[in-house]
């Protein structure tokens, strides 16, 4: 039973490992309460090398640029907006972690509803249709009557 619980606390410490932040110490800022501002704002952006990445998160050399740029703002007076702006200036809305809704991002934000209405429609369009039926040509008497009700109709000059 132990062992059961040495492993298992092993394996909670190592998954707490995994989402530990990358912010180095000398990052850091010596007033908490701007600390804290900082991270607060690194958690809406994005490392633009891992892409799936807060900058608090990414090990990247260019995340931590972006976390002294942070900081750097902050200790100049700038308000959390104020740094946001000055980070989407500089990186463009993409290192937005939760991109803006404007004219350019419609259709990111859309996008999914229309092509789930798309699916839906065609998916009702689909089993609505009328299903084939398996019909027998027609026999040699069914098709000499045919003929006589073709020629009936286009008429003897028609021909």
């Amino acid at each position: 039973m132990k062992i059961l619980g040495l492993v298992s606390g092993a394996l909670i410490g190592s998954i707490f490992a995994l989402v530990a932040y990358a912010v180095e110490p000398d990052e850091m800022l010596d007033d908490p309460a701007l600390e804290e501002r900082a991270r607060v704002i690194s958690q809406d952006l994005r490392c633009v090398v891992c892409q799936n990445e807060t900058i608090d998160e990414s090990n990247a050399t260019l995340a931590q640029d972006m976390r002294r740029l942070v900081r750097q703002r902050i200790l100049a007076g700038d308000s959390n907006e104020d740094v946001l702006a000055y980070m989407v200036d500089r990186y463009g809305d993409f290192v937005l972690l939760r991109p803006r809704v404007t004219a350019q991002t419609l259709l990111l934000w859309l996008g999914p509803f229309i092509l789930l209405v798309f699916g839906v429609v065609n998916a009702a369009r689909y089993i609505k249709r009328p299903k084939a039926i398996d019909t027998p040509g027609l026999s040699p008497e069914e098709m000499a009557e045919v003929d006589v009700l073709i020629q009936k109709t286009e008429g003897p000059d028609q021909q």
